[in-house]
């Protein structure tokens, strides 16, 4: 039958399938890569900066969440298998909130995902934020990893693109030290990977949102969990989002749940995925009450602005 993959019964497959969106974004033709597994609640997976879906295989890949929960991850335009749009090689690539807030919403749009649940990591984790504050009424809940409303930069980021330098072991070796000193060695190394694959100056791009346009400090007090109700995790050897850059979070936005992740680092979820679940099912349950509550909420009060 055609399309249907045909392994040797000894060959594992995993359940994640993969495919091409084409989308309008800033008035460019783009060709967005889409990974998804499972059915139920959807779950949209936001990658960090310089990376891609790759980080999130633990969870497209666990049969238990896979029951009730559609998991989505998708590469931002310049990442993973997303290409540039063309002419890329007449442009700078650089990461504004309002171009990271077009293409996840243009993204879940195309998918036509009601109410997901969006869990993002570092850039992604940041970018929930601003989700969570902009576009409630979009969302049934959301998941920051590593989320900090600001970070000032503490390197230098012109080693991230140099003709000089091999880019992508720059920036994995950048990122090295953010990784739990207990993660195994397997999953530490297969992180840094994907940063050793990122386009030249896609990492530097990225790190615009993160350090420059992307800070949130003066608005986060403005996030309404009610709406949006909203979970903070992060792991406790993070100098680039540090435990007290959450609990900064947790104490200024009313109705958010925080928790430290004992022995991890910034990239929770690939960096050491067993250890991960612990953390996230527990808040992946809440959440799935949570979005039904809200939903209804906003099915009642439909006219409200949101």
């Amino acid at each position: 039958m055609s399309g249907v993959l045909r392994t040797n019964p000894s060959v594992s497959v995993e359940p994640i399938i993969g495919r091409y969106l084409h989308l309008q974004l800033k008035g460019e033709d783009h060709r967005i890569y889409v990974e998804e597994s499972g059915a139920g609640v959807p779950l949209l997976c936001l990658h960090t900066a310089g990376s891609d879906t790759r980080q999130y295989r633990a969870i497209q890949n666990d049969a238990e969440l896979l029951k009730e929960f559609r998991v989505i991850a998708f590469d931002l335009p310049w990442h993973g298998k997303s290409s540039p749009p063309a002419g890329w090689e007449n442009n700078t690539y650089k990461l504004s909130s309002k171009d990271y807030t077009e293409a996840i919403l243009a993204v879940a749009d195309a998918l036509a995902l009601d109410q997901p649940i969006v869990l993002g990591c570092s850039i992604g984790g940041r970018i929930v934020l601003h989700l969570a504050l902009e576009h409630p009424e979009r969302f049934g809940a959301a998941i920051g990893l590593q989320s900090g409303a600001h970070v000032d930069p503490y390197y230098d980021l012109e080693w991230l693109h140099r003709s000089d330098v091999h880019g992508g072991e720059v920036c994995a070796g950048i990122v090295s030290g953010l990784i739990g000193p207990s993660s195994p060695s397997v999953h530490r190394w297969e992180t840094l990977w994907h940063y050793m694959q990122g386009g030249p100056g896609v990492f530097k791009g990225d790190l615009f949102f993160y350090t420059a346009d992307g800070d949130i400090r003066q608005r986060v007090k403005n996030i309404d969990t009610l709406q949006c109700p909203l979970w903070l995790l992060t792991g406790e050897y993070d100098y680039s989002c540090t435990p007290q850059d959450t609990e900064f979070l947790g104490n200024n936005i009313p109705g958010a749940k925080w928790q430290i992740m004992q022995g991890m680092g910034h990239f929770p979820m690939s960096e050491d995925p067993e250890t991960f679940m612990t953390y996230l099912k527990p808040v992946l349950q809440e959440a799935m009450l949570a979005r039904a509550k809200a939903t209804n909420q906003k099915q009642l009060t439909p006219d409200s602005d949101l």
